[in-house]
């Protein structure tokens, strides 16, 4: 950069060429800018002097690009193109005016996405961008509106409303559901293939943590299939490669479309929740709050 600074003196000067060559006239480039006609004369003439080549051929009333001036042009222009596009971009984000909510990529998938048409009839003007993630990226400075996040509700920088008690249940493929036959006992699960969930970051329950729960403390549950995303957990379990824990807030809508089948009688209540959560510090939107208590429409009294 210190060497950039050398070459074109100051950033400044970048500008005034860029009007300069694209309006054919120091002149209107000076309207433009709100410069004096001898100021942008100068820009460009000290630019010309720390590059050491010339950019303009200079007639009477009239300039026109050399050919270093049309390659520098070219790239020039470019570049202040993508500064004015990353600008504006963040600008957006300081104002607003779209409303972000970060969940899991299960969350979004199989809660988010089958409701989605609810919210643009009610609010076809709120720009909702769903944004999923392996980790829980703090609200105030990723510029979060909202967030769905798994605990005991007790995040101290951010508000807590409960969607949904954390309920798991086995989950399978109708299909693997009617081959398994009778499942007559928690422990004849064990005879069944299984679908882990390990995520990289986060710490989940797991298949062995759930029949301890069930007060099965010898399980085997080394064999299944290892997968490090819920959304892929669900695919797979859809697809017959066996038993995955349903989480009951997401499972729901596959388990009433019949694209799983499920043994609710086996629940595991962890004593957590499914929470959704927005900053303390900096104020929701208008269309935030909209969509906030629009997600939470949806909790049962």
């Amino acid at each position: 950069m210190r060497n950039t600074l050398k070459l074109i003196s100051s950033p400044r000067n970048l500008f005034v060429f860029e009007a300069a060559a694209r309006l054919e006239s120091f002149t209107l480039a000076a309207d433009e800018l709100g410069m004096r006609q001898p100021s942008v004369s100068a820009a460009i003439k000290q630019l010309e002097q720390s590059l050491e080549v010339r950019l303009f051929d200079r007639g009477h009333r009239q300039i026109a690009l050399t050919n270093a001036g049309s390659r520098f042009y070219a790239d020039v222009s470019q570049a202040l193109r993508g500064i004015e596009n990353a600008a504006q971009a963040v600008h957006s984000m300081g104002r607003s005016e779209y409303v972000t909510l970060n969940s899991s990529s299960a969350f979004s998938h199989y809660w988010m996405m089958p409701k989605l048409h609810e919210l643009r009839e009610q609010y076809p003007q709120i720009d909702l961008r769903l944004q999923s993630s392996i980790q829980e990226p703090a609200l105030d400075v990723e510029n979060i509106s909202i967030a769905v996040r798994l605990g005991a509700g007790d995040w101290p920088d951010c508000y807590a409303e409960k969607l949904a008690d954390e309920i798991i249940y086995p989950v399978a493929s109708p299909a693997v559901m009617k081959s398994a036959g009778h499942l007559d006992s928690v422990s004849s699960l064990l005879d069944q293939r299984l679908i882990h969930l390990e995520e990289p970051v986060r710490m989940r329950p797991t298949w062995l943590q759930w029949f301890e729960y069930h007060r099965i403390t010898d399980a085997d549950v080394a064999d299944g299939m290892r997968l490090n995303d819920y959304a892929l957990v669900l695919q797979a379990a859809q697809s017959g490669e066996g038993f995955a824990f349903g989480w009951e807030h997401i499972a729901r809508d596959l388990i009433d479309r019949g694209l799983l089948a499920a043994r609710e009688d086996w629940g595991w209540h962890t004593g957590r929740g499914i929470y959704l959560v927005w900053s303390r510090t900096l104020p929701l939107s208008v269309n935030a709050r909209r969509v906030r208590d629009w997600i939470l429409s949806y909790v049962k009294p």
